[in-house]
């Protein structure tokens, strides 16, 4: 969807306005907007909005570009409500309450009181306009880059609806940027210029479905191309690839397409498909994600998922993590990319990781129990005196250097198998060896007297 409004007229053959293009652009009505079929058409969640009477309040979150400032002007619009818009960057609690007066002074006219990037305020700041949306002073719509679960109130969220803009796809880019194009009005039809279909693939795919970001490398082309020849109707693709090259895909680092990005990469990994998981690490390195995070990640990776399935693992990340540091980048995130290919290859366990997790839940539920004075420390008269190490079992002097029977846990804990391996990989030989000395056990103990 396209971001911008303007209505100024250009003369002949000169650039439209001083306004950037993706603003003149903006839809004037929701007829005109391009993208957000989940929200927009006949039945349509937000179609349904405009024709609530009344509007309810609502959270609009999407990455940049996607129409969301544009969305709540035209909801408005549609809905004969007056418009307040304000910018948490910029705007505090004495500006919300200007908005608030504003709206009192005559409630013969709905309000909606638009927020951009509400995430921004904090808690105090948003509390401040909770009694006016609460008693229908003013209908709320924020607006947010941010997941709304996270960076804003229960009280508020309880109050709005939230609606979950996506990326616009490139058929979508290409329909704003040829419209742009022809718009001799706001866009760039005065100026004659042509461009080729794979120079507007070019555009669509570097916006990375961000339709400002779309209209501002057209705006930019234009103004390279005219630079170059003021008569030169045609703009290459040489002048397109130019204006387009550094553009990196969309990532936030520390916010949501970070974390959805690091969890796919670590789910292919855990579901064995190195072709997706190299995918989902190049997304990353390209978006600007620091590969010393990536490391770290791959390790936690061999010992969740591979464990003793392969013990390589551990290794392999562990020196990947190192050819980084001493290589740097490019070269040291070639040797992230082989481990993220052999963890992705290699034998899957989490029975290290489940077992782990077990006895840590005992160790909350039963407490501080004592340490069996057979298995405790000796080096004084004293303790020996008091029984500790007395009839321990040294394994080394038994037969296969295993004490058949002897008991390790504490007393009052009831005997527990926490891991149990996989019997992949390397685990069906651990598992093979374990089932063998716990029947021993289980043998021994049925014939062990009382200590």
């Amino acid at each position: 969807m396209s971001a911008g409004t303007g209505s100024d007229t250009a003369e002949e053959g000169a650039p439209p306005g001083w306004q950037p293009l993706a603003d003149r652009m903006r839809p004037r009505s929701l007829d005109e907007v391009v993208g957000q079929p989940q929200l927009l058409g006949p039945g349509k969640p937000l179609s349904s909005l405009v024709q609530a009477r009344p509007l309810h309040s609502a959270i609009l979150w999407g990455p940049p570009g996607t129409g969301k400032t544009t969305l709540a002007r035209l909801v408005a619009q549609a809905a004969g409500a007056r418009f307040i818009g304000l910018s948490a960057v910029l705007a505090g609690v004495k500006d919300v309450r200007e908005a608030i007066a504003a709206a009192q002074v005559d409630r013969g006219q709905p309000t909606v009181l638009f927020l951009d990037e509400v995430h921004r305020f904090n808690k105090a700041q948003q509390d401040a306009f909770l009694p006016f949306v609460e008693d229908g002073t003013v209908i709320f719509i924020g607006a947010t880059t941010e997941n709304p679960s996270f960076e804003l109130n229960n009280a508020l969220l309880s109050r709005a609806r939230v609606y979950v803009l996506r990326p616009l796809a490139p058929a979508d880019l290409l329909v704003l940027l040829r419209r742009a194009l022809a718009d001799r009005e706001r866009g760039l039809g005065a100026l004659g210029l042509r461009f080729s279909d794979a120079a507007l693939d070019a555009i669509a795919q570097a916006a990375d479905g961000d339709a400002r970001r779309a209209l501002n490398l057209l705006d930019l082309a234009a103004g390279v191309a005219r630079a170059a020849s003021a008569t030169a109707p045609d703009v290459s693709e040489e002048t397109v690839a130019q204006v387009v090259s550094g553009s990196w895909r969309r990532f936030d680092r520390g916010g949501d397409a970070f974390h959805d990005q690091i969890s796919a990469l670590h789910k292919a990994v855990r579901g064995s498909d190195p072709d997706a998981a190299l995918y989902w690490l190049a997304r990353m390195l390209d978006g600007g994600c620091d590969p010393r995070y990536i490391a770290r990640r791959v390790v936690r990776m061999a010992v969740e998922d591979i464990g003793l399935a392969d013990p390589r693992a551990l290794t392999m990340t562990l020196e990947a993590w190192n050819a980084y540091e001493r290589l740097g980048s490019p070269e040291g995130e070639l040797a992230i990319a082989q481990a993220v290919v052999f963890l992705a290859c290699a034998a899957k366990s989490n029975a290290v990781y489940r077992a782990f997790a077990a006895a840590r839940e005992d160790v909350v539920k039963h407490g501080s129990l004592e340490v069996p004075l057979h298995i405790r420390n000796a080096p004084t008269r004293l303790m020996k005196d008091l029984g500790h190490g007395q009839g321990y079992r040294y394994a080394h002097d038994e037969e296969d250097a295993f004490a058949a029977g002897e008991r390790y846990l504490p007393e009052g804990l009831p005997e527990r198998t926490y891991y149990e391996p996989s019997g992949r990989g390397m685990e069906a030989k651990i598992a093979a060896r374990l089932a063998e000395l716990r029947e021993r056990n289980r043998a021994a103990a049925s014939i062990r007297k009382p200590r």
